[in-house]
């Protein structure tokens, strides 16, 4: 399915808005945002927009003018306040009939992200870094060991065997993190991802996104009751003991919980090495002083911004932005990626991609305001230790086939490379 959006971009009285389509097709670089969004900058931070179904909206792309959208009350989370934009029938069903916390607005969504609060702060991931560091060295051993996975490279090729870093590697490494602090038996991880690659793409149909979350969820309450009769030292162990919450509301924030914890940083991670395979200089610059690699994953965070399509909100009251006046019940898209690049923010090297950029931290990739994104700790501590421990290890590591052979979900709400080949 491909999904139109058409764009009024400032022309002259009378001259017919130019289309741009949703997920717009991507340049050259796989890691810079669609020209067209560019296009769309060019004409003001705030876009008036019409989305698929033939409703109006806006797209928000400048970085001041997201930051203020995502951290007013006044734009609703919730995607059943009137005038809410969606990209896809299938994604409106999902959000509006089953709606996770962070589709929902205060007080209602503080009282339930409280309840997970504190095994995602600082002081809680830091000391999860060595339980991380094993599963990352233990899948570093099994990616470097034969088995019937791996095939030698091509003849002309330099001998060694080749890897999906994407499944062997990416994949497995957050999977089984989020798994361990969920309680989330990792040999179930098939199913999850299965269902999680479902219920993230614009393309699957009502019938199939509403399968993939009613398999999820009902699997995830079955283990919330087997948790409440045999509790462990994990998330859903904890939720299912509090006497305010049902089996099924423990598995709906288990589910967003899940989802999240692994998708989002599986496509980070392959998207960063495959960032560093492009650029050996970087690599070996962070390989000799490990030290740069918290700064360099900001600017990775900033400069990659998995999150591509943007995070819809919707006007419950009226509102200026960016000098334009959006009424009660218009709905809006924040472009985190054209936002991430934007030169008032970043000066004119945004576009580059700079380990040494003193302002990185200030990226919008996990959002802004108070629904910005829960996992954002465990994520930058899941990527410092990937690829401290990969440049270390695996310090020839190279693609291992041409890079004009990789494809990209471009039509996934979080964007990533579908196969990686390397070798090393």
């Amino acid at each position: 399915m491909t999904v139109a959006l058409t764009l009024q971009l400032g022309h002259p009285l009378g001259h017919q808005p130019t289309p741009l389509r949703l997920p717009a097709p991507y340049g050259m670089c796989p890691f810079t945002p669609p020209p067209a969004y560019a296009e769309a900058a060019r004409g003001g931070p705030v876009t008036r927009a019409v989305l698929p179904d033939g409703s109006p909206c806006w797209l928000i792309t400048g970085y001041r003018e997201v930051r203020s959208v995502l951290a007013d009350a006044r734009f609703s989370a919730d995607a059943r306040t009137s005038g809410f934009p969606f990209l896809s029938p299938a994604q409106r069903q999902l959000a509006t009939e089953r709606p996770s916390f962070i589709r929902l607005d205060d007080p209602e969504h503080a009282r339930l992200r409280r309840m997970v609060t504190k095994d995602f702060l600082v002081r809680r991931v830091e000391e999860l870094r060595p339980g991380i560091q094993r599963i990352v060295d233990e899948a570093i051993d099994a990616l470097d060991t034969p088995n019937k996975n791996g095939q030698q490279v091509r003849p002309g090729q330099p001998a060694g065997l080749v890897r999906d870093f994407v499944t062997d590697f990416a994949l497995p490494v957050p999977s089984l993190v989020i798994c361990l602090m969920l309680g989330v038996p990792y040999e179930d991880h098939d199913v999850f991802q299965r269902l999680s690659r479902t219920l993230l793409d614009n393309t699957a149909t009502e019938v199939e996104v509403a399968g993939a979350h009613r398999g999820l969820t009902g699997y995830l309450a079955g283990l919330a009751e087997r948790k409440a009769r045999e509790p462990g030292d994990d998330i859903l162990s904890r939720l299912a003991a509090r006497d305010d919450l049902t089996p099924a509301q423990v598995a709906s924030l288990g589910f967003m919980l899940l989802v999240t914890g692994h998708e989002s940083t599986a496509n980070m991670s392959a998207l960063c090495v495959l960032a560093l395979l492009k650029n050996p200089t970087l690599a070996k610059r962070l390989r000799d002083d490990p030290g740069l690699v918290p700064a360099a994953v900001e600017e990775l965070l900033r400069h990659l911004t998995i999150i591509h399509l943007g995070l819809a909100r919707a006007a419950k009251e009226e509102a200026e932005v960016g000098g334009v006046t959006i009424a009660a019940g218009d709905g809006v898209i924040c472009m985190l990626s054209t936002a991430n690049r934007d030169e008032e923010a970043f000066g004119n090297t945004a576009a580059r991609l700079d380990p040494a950029r003193p302002d990185a931290r200030r990226h919008l990739a996990f959002g802004f305001g108070v629904h910005q994104c829960l996992g954002q700790t465990l994520a930058r501590v899941e990527l410092q230790i990937i690829l401290t421990t990969l440049l270390r290890r695996l310090p020839n590591l190279r693609l291992a086939v041409p890079e004009p052979a990789l494809t990209y979900t471009t039509q996934n709400i979080v964007y990533g490379v579908r196969s990686l080949p390397v070798t090393w």
